[in-house]
């Protein structure tokens, strides 16, 4: 078995397709397709766009032969294998609407992962889900508390002729995605075919500016939106050969990326932050054979960018031939179906170190060069043909180098929140503009975000963002990494007070109590505020499907007593 060749003497088409199936139609006239690897970073399957043409259609017409019509929403688990491919893809023939789920989170339990995705179908009013075996009595029980009938695998459907597959609309829907915090109420952002294909042509155009010689790399998960849009559909629209090795694998093995990086000499890749962190305490570029001088898009996304774990990736690997002029910051969101602005190709990180006492006081952005500063990461400047503003609470438009509320606009974004118009037009006024709900400012007329606005920690006339108490942490006490810390507040005696969360993976009381002193010490002589610091075990602080810390989550864990376990006898 060989990979599907990057080719850069194809035909190459970028832009001009209404559907995403026009897109893969056109694709399948070439030699370049998908390559799905295992958790030990051996070649599964290698996939032509040509093959998972041929495969889509004839599973189409076994979906329709299964009882579902062109109209319904079915639930597909996104794992990283040609299953969920070929049936994504096999939606769109059918003019189905898929709704790419997540697996269980590691360690995560049953119930717990049954009643989040019966949430997830009950959301999109789901007529189906499909999933692999290993997970199917988990499914089924989901499926019957949301009222979905069909569970089952695609192995399952039944043989069918061909079918009559007439072809979607660009305003037809595409997907529905789950966004990364969806847990108790899910809401699910509805992207159409035109929506999908705008925002791939300025990714791809005017971000990236892909070429025919450019090859994908990722082991981001296909169940959220820099997965499936950013390495599976992105790619696709300009006919790119992608490899794909699962999240877990990456997990397990974070230098296996790096490996296929090498080995395939892939130029394109993202990751958050904690993903290139992984990599630089993990290993280093010295290892024999290492080549990533391919490499010329460094992505980071998913997460505030934070500047001090890539430039420590760059130094680990310098000399495997990676250049910190590679690294792109970029910002997006589901809601406008990806990403909205890309930092210049070529530049690296651009940042601001920037006074925080100052901008918690008044949002005003100026420099600083003490304990209380520090770096934020210009993430680019809107795509052509999209708009983006930073507002104040009162909705007036403020000037550059002003922390306010961001808001866009332009072709890209979602058509609904599917089956909940309240929250649509929550998000969405009546002109097009979508409030983000992320705090941000302007510079030099690239968007710097901040941090979300629903996160923001109000102490004593401060606006205290929960970002800078993690990362003081996690950077400066030796024994925590990245994603341990949670700061949130809550209400206590009519009054707002901190609560920060610290895993340990010590048991001693004497290294237990020392860690809750060294952290609440470190607080409040960096940041000024009285914490109330709180040990949990372990792996047990909650992450969004993009891996990221959901501080929400925590926040809700901690009030229900979730954590009153952790403490040791």
């Amino acid at each position: 078995m060989t990979v599907t060749p990057t080719a850069p003497d194809r035909p190459f088409r970028q832009g001009g397709f209404a559907t995403l199936i026009e897109a893969l139609d056109f694709a399948a006239q070439g030699p370049t397709g998908l390559n799905l690897y295992g958790l030990r970073g051996e070649l599964v399957e290698a996939l032509p766009y040509a093959m998972l043409r041929e495969r889509a259609r004839a599973m189409a017409s076994r979906l329709l032969a299964a009882g579902l019509k062109a109209g319904d929403r079915v639930g597909l688990v996104a794992e990283t294998d040609a299953d969920f491919v070929t049936a994504f893809f096999a939606c769109q023939y059918a003019r189905i609407t898929p709704a790419p789920l997540p697996l269980p989170a590691p360690l995560g339990g049953r119930d717990a992962y049954v009643e989040q995705i019966g949430r997830m179908l009950a959301s999109a009013a789901a007529a189906a889900v499909f999933g692999p075996e290993t997970l199917q009595p988990w499914l089924k029980d989901a499926a019957e508390s949301a009222g979905v009938k069909l569970a089952m695998t695609v192995a399952e459907l039944p043989d069918a002729p061909a079918a009559d597959l007439p072809a979607p609309e660009a305003d037809d829907p595409c997907y529905v995605q789950f966004s990364s915090g969806s847990t108790r109420n899910p809401t699910g952002v509805l992207c159409t075919h035109r929506a999908l294909m705008a925002n791939a042509l300025a990714s791809t155009r005017d971000g990236l500016q892909v070429t025919a010689a450019d090859r994908a790399i990722s082991w981001l998960p296909l169940y959220h939106d820099m997965g499936l849009v950013g390495f599976l559909l992105m790619p696709l629209s300009v006919q790119m050969s992608i490899d794909l090795m699962p999240t877990s694998a990456f997990v397990r093995r974070p230098l296996l990326w790096l490996d296929l990086m090498s080995k395939n000499r892939g130029t394109i890749s993202y990751s958050p932050s904690f993903g290139y962190e992984l990599c630089a305490k993990r290993g280093d570029g010295t290892r024999e054979g290492l080549d990533l001088s391919a490499w010329r898009v460094a992505g980071c996304g998913g997460d505030m960018v934070r500047p001090g774990p890539l430039l420590a990736f760059a130094e680990r690997y310098a000399a495997a031939g990676f250049a910190s002029t590679t690294f792109v910051p970029s910002y997006g969101m589901a809601e406008a179906t990806l990403g909205l602005t890309m930092g210049p190709l070529g530049k690296g990180l651009i940042f601001d170190t920037i006074d925080v006492d100052r901008m918690e006081k008044d949002g005003v952005v100026k420099a600083g060069a003490s304990a209380r500063s520090r770096a934020f990461v210009r993430c680019g400047a809107i795509f052509p043909d999209h708009e983006l503003e930073v507002r104040d609470e009162d909705g007036r438009v403020l000037p550059e180098l002003r922390v306010g509320r961001i808001f866009v606009r332009g072709p890209s974004l979602m058509r609904e929140y599917f089956g909940d118009p309240q929250a649509t037009a929550a998000a969405l006024s009546a002109d097009g503009w979508l409030d983000t709900g992320d705090l941000g400012y302007l510079a030099d007329g690239q968007i710097t975000p901040t941090g979300r606005a629903k996160d923001l920690i109000l102490l004593n006339g401060r606006n205290v963002w929960p970002q800078d108490l993690e990362w003081t942490a996690e950077s400066e006490i030796e024994r925590l990494r990245s994603g341990d810390v949670a700061a949130f507040s809550i209400d206590a005696d009519a009054a707002e007070q901190l609560v920060v969360l610290v895993q340990t993976r010590s048991s001693d009381p004497e290294v237990r109590r020392a860690l809750t002193d060294d952290v609440a010490a470190l607080l409040r002589a960096r940041h000024g505020v009285e914490p109330r610091v709180e040990l949990v075990g372990h792996n047990t602080l909650p992450q969004t499907s993009s891996g990221k810390l959901s501080r929400s989550k925590a926040r809700a864990l901690f009030l229900a007593g979730a954590f009153r376990q952790e403490e040791p006898a």
